[in-house]
């Protein structure tokens, strides 16, 4: 990649730098600390500069004071000592970039760590890097094919989005991550995944590979692995070395999704960081450029125009809350940079209802735009609906007698929370989706017991497989919802469901 004005700007005034009051451009190490290392005498420095350290270890300049400079070190600090010299490169920090890393497990730094060869990369990409301009980017209207029926029917993703995934730990915030990339793979997209791992176990980075390899995924996704045992410097630079990587595929005009697991983590590391560089403490005790920290970064992603090469970043951040406290600090910063957000509720996830999509706390702030044309036609008012049925659920938890108007709500909740139900890596295609919303909002379920429910669902996709191929195929092509093709729908829903006895009366489940 060419070097960018930015790049070229910082490295001549480093160049022309007047070198006055008599100090030398090599510094002396005065302090060091857990990764830190405080320099002074290091003159005409700039922020994000790489410096040199004795043994060929380099540092990055976080920190500029009228005295010293504070550098995070990127390498083994242990074998650094006081009053060793620092020599400024004049270059600000990039790593190599390239179609060499597909498939590939890398550190924070871009070393692989899969124990395959070594990776060739001949382009170089800036780690801070300025986002796209408003004129570079265009409107999201692409979907993202999550094989999530909820996600696809009420909290739509497109490329180029920034949707949160937001909840208490062990609620299954990596595994609906981790399935939206697996989708890419199982319907043959042409999209690039980016799975950023931060302050994770390693035996969870592992694991996540494994599942990745079992589905054909691996293919097309780098894992970018910042263990908990790793210093704070790589967890804290890892989500920016992963956009680094996504931003090459995406100025190539190909559609990259990236994942940051998670950066409630990453924010734990820089808080670190900017302790032990003496930065003075705010909220919750984090720095007060935190905000600035996530913000740079997120706003990397986007959709660019077509004179651009139409290529986009899709970034899925996940952050952890503490007993579904939402707005404290860290997310309540990440909600308001993001374009949505969606909040898996713990009580769902224990009731067995996975994936734990809370409506009424999720949104997607692209909405309908990002949904195929079918798509749209077969939603509705669906997440209306279900937030209704949730609220009147709770109600009659006090064993409120109802009247049949809100009986029928009631059923049509159950069966509606029934058919979003999907086991871990039980993705749908887009005909699956649209033929299971089409016979629910059209009370072709209504008659048939709950307990019933999942057996029909399996039946619908079984028979659109083996004896509706022409209606999958006009349905996966997102065709105009004409006469022709809902009657076909109807027929397959109506063939299916004469094999299922009805429930009378169903007021009584």
């Amino acid at each position: 990649m060419p070097a960018s004005p930015l790049l070229e700007k910082i490295t001549k005034k480093i160049e022309k730098a007047d070198l006055s009051g008599g100090f030398s451009k090599a510094g002396t190490i005065i302090e060091l600390r857990d990764g830190i290392a405080m320099i002074q005498w290091l003159a005409n420095i700039a922020f994000n500069e790489i410096v040199e350290f004795p043994k060929n270890i380099l540092g990055v300049v976080l920190d500029l004071s009228a005295k010293t400079t504070g550098v995070l070190i990127l390498g083994d600090a242990s074998q650094l000592a006081l009053g060793d010299r620092v020599i400024p490169t004049g270059k600000v920090l990039s790593i190599p970039v390239g179609e060499a890393y597909i498939g590939r497990v890398v550190d924070g730094f871009t070393k692989p760590i899969d124990g395959k060869w070594e990776i060739v990369a001949s382009n170089r990409g800036l780690v801070e890097a300025l986002a796209p301009k408003v004129m570079d980017r265009q409107e999201v209207t692409q979907p993202v094919k999550t094989g999530i029926v909820a996600l696809d029917s009420m909290i739509p993703i497109g490329h180029g989005q920034r949707e949160l995934i937001i909840g208490d730990r062990q609620t299954g915030k990596t595994t609906l991550a981790l399935d939206i990339l697996i989708n890419q793979a199982k319907e043959q997209e042409d999209v690039i995944g980016i799975y950023v791992n931060i302050g994770q176990k390693n035996a969870s980075a592992k694991h996540l590979v494994k599942t990745l390899k079992e589905h054909h995924a691996m293919d097309q996704t780098i894992v970018v692995n910042a263990a908990a045992s790793d210093s704070a410097a790589m967890q804290y630079l890892a989500p920016y070395v992963g956009c680094t990587l996504a931003e090459y595929f995406m100025h190539q005009g190909k559609k990259v999704i990236i994942v940051y697991d998670d950066l409630t983590k990453h924010a734990i590391a820089y808080r670190e960081i900017s302790l032990l560089l003496h930065r003075p403490p705010s909220r919750e005790a984090y720095p007060g450029d935190i905000f600035y920290l996530h913000s740079r970064l997120l706003e990397r992603a986007a959709q660019l125009n077509k004179q651009l090469g139409g290529g986009a970043i899709t970034a899925l951040p996940i952050v952890e809350t503490l007993e579904g406290d939402i707005s404290a600090y860290i997310p309540t910063n990440i909600i308001s940079i993001t374009d949505g957000q969606i909040y898996l509720n713990e009580d769902l996830f224990h009731e067995g209802t996975r994936p734990a999509i809370d409506v009424g706390l999720s949104v997607s702030r692209v909405g309908s735009t990002a949904q195929t044309a079918l798509m749209k036609k077969v939603t509705g008012k669906l997440r209306i609906q279900l937030a209704s049925f949730r609220e009147l659920a709770s109600f009659l938890q006090f064993g409120s007698e109802v009247n049949e108007e809100t009986a029928i709500k009631i059923k049509k909740g159950q069966i509606l929370t029934e058919l979003f139900k999907q086991s871990q890596h039980d993705l749908l295609s887009p005909s699956q989706e649209i033929v299971l919303l089409y016979a629910w909002i059209n009370d072709y379920l209504i008659d048939f017991p709950l307990s019933d429910i999942p057996a029909i669902k399996q039946s619908l996709f079984l028979k659109l497989e083996q004896q509706y191929s022409d209606l999958k195929i006009s349905l996966e092509q997102d065709e105009i919802f004409n006469t022709e093709l809902e009657k076909q729908i109807i027929k397959l829903i109506k063939e299916v469901l004469k094999e299922f006895p009805l429930l009378f009366p169903w007021k009584s489940v």
